[in-house]
C-alpha cells in the first residue's frame, strides 16, 4: 500500500515538472529519441549507403551525366545500394543479377511508382500506365497496351507510316547535301519520331494549325516540364518554391493547352466513327471502341483515354535526354 502511495506521489510531482519546466523536458527527452532512431535504424538490414548530408541527402554526390556518378559509387559499396535525395529513399541497381532479382523474381514487391507533381498534373492524377501506382487499374491499362496498342499485328499494320516518315527524312538528307546546307539531325530526328507517334497514335500530323494543336510543340513543352527539378518532390517542406520558380504556372498552362488539344482529337475521331465505319483506327479509335463496349473491368473515362494517350510521348523521351 506504501508503495501505491510513493508511485502517486511521484506521479503527481512529475506532472508539476512537466508543467513548470517543458522545455527542460523537451531538452531531455530529444537524446532519448536520437537515441531511438539510431537504434531503430540499426536494426533495418539497408543496403550499403555513402553518407550522406542533413536535408539534401546524396544529391551533392550527383554530377553531370548522373549515371557516370552512378557508376562511380557502385564500384564503391557495391551492385546494390540505398541513396537518399532529398526526402526520397532510392534503391539503385548496377548489375544484371541484382537487376534480374528486383524485375523479375520479385517485381510486386518493387512496382511501386514515383508521382511527382508534374505527372499528377499531366496525366490526371497518374491514371496512365507510366506512373500508375500497382493494382487492378495497372493491370487492365497494361493488358491495353499489350494486347489492342501495341500487339505485333498493330505494329504491324503502321509499317507504312514509319517507312513514309523515314523516306521523307531521307528526301530532305539528299537535297540538303545537294545544296551544301546544314543539317541538325537532331531535331530532324525528333521530328520524324513526333511523327511517327502522331499518326500512329492520333491519326494524323498535327502541325501548323496554331500553337496549341502542335503535337510536336506540346510534347517538348511536356517533357521539358516532366525533367525540371521540383522542390516538392524532393524537398516537400520547399514546395512553394516552385510557384516562385515558375514551375507551376508551366505546368498548369501546358496541362490546360495538352487536354484542350486530346479534347479536340477525341471529338474528331468520335464524329469520324460515327460518319465513317472503314477508316483505319489509330490508338484513339481502339480506345473509344473499349470505352463503348465496356469489356474491360474498369471504368474507361474521357480522363483515362488522354492518360493513356500521353504514354505515347514516352516514344520520345530517350531524344531529348542530355546523357552522352
Amino acid at each position: 500500500m506504501a508503495q501505491v502511495i510513493m508511485l502517486q506521489q511521484w506521479c503527481q510531482e512529475l506532472q508539476k515538472v512537466i508543467m513548470l519546466h517543458p522545455w527542460l523536458c523537451l531538452f531531455l527527452l530529444l537524446p532519448l529519441l536520437f537515441l531511438l532512431r539510431v537504434a531503430k535504424r540499426e536494426r533495418l538490414n539497408l543496403p550499403p549507403s555513402p553518407p550522406k548530408l542533413p536535408m539534401i541527402g546524396n544529391l551533392h554526390q550527383l554530377g553531370r551525366p548522373p549515371h557516370r556518378s552512378l557508376r562511380a559509387l557502385s564500384a564503391k559499396y557495391g551492385p546494390l545500394m540505398l541513396l537518399h535525395f532529398g526526402k526520397t529513399p532510392t534503391l539503385i541497381v548496377s548489375s544484371a543479377e541484382v537487376a534480374r532479382e528486383v524485375m523479375k523474381t520479385h517485381d510486386v514487391a518493387f512496382s511501386g511508382r514515383p508521382q511527382t507533381r508534374a505527372a499528377d498534373v499531366f496525366f490526371y492524377g497518374c491514371v496512365d500506365v507510366a506512373f500508375c501506382p500497382y493494382g487492378e487499374y495497372w493491370r487492365q491499362a497494361k493488358k491495353i497496351c499489350v494486347l489492342e496498342i501495341l500487339s505485333q499485328k498493330r505494329v504491324q499494320a503502321f509499317q507504312f507510316v514509319r517507312e513514309d516518315e523515314v523516306a521523307n527524312m531521307v528526301e530532305k538528307l539528299w537535297v540538303s547535301c545537294l545544296s551544301g546546307a546544314a543539317v541538325d539531325l537532331s531535331d530532324m530526328f525528333l521530328t520524324v519520331s513526333n511523327n511517327i507517334i502522331s499518326r500512329s497514335t492520333l491519326g494524323r500530323v498535327y502541325v501548323n494549325e496554331g500553337s496549341d494543336e502542335n503535337f510536336g510543340g506540346l510534347s517538348r513543352k511536356v517533357i521539358d516540364l516532366l525533367a525540371s527539378f521540383c522542390f516538392k518532390d524532393t524537398f516537400h517542406f520547399l514546395g512553394w518554391m516552385d510557384t516562385l520558380t515558375g514551375l507551376v504556372a508551366g505546368l498548369k498552362n501546358t496541362s490546360r493547352a495538352l487536354h484542350d488539344f486530346l479534347d479536340k482529337v477525341i471529338e474528331e475521331h468520335e464524329s469520324l466513327m460515327n460518319n465513317d465505319e472503314s477508316h483505319m483506327k489509330d490508338m484513339v479509335d481502339i480506345l473509344l471502341d473499349l470505352q463503348k463496349n465496356g469489356a474491360l473491368g474498369i471504368d474507361l473515362t474521357q480522363e483515362n483515354i488522354k492518360a493513356i494517350l500521353m504514354v505515347s510521348l514516352s516514344l520520345s523521351w530517350p531524344l531529348f535526354c542530355d546523357c552522352v
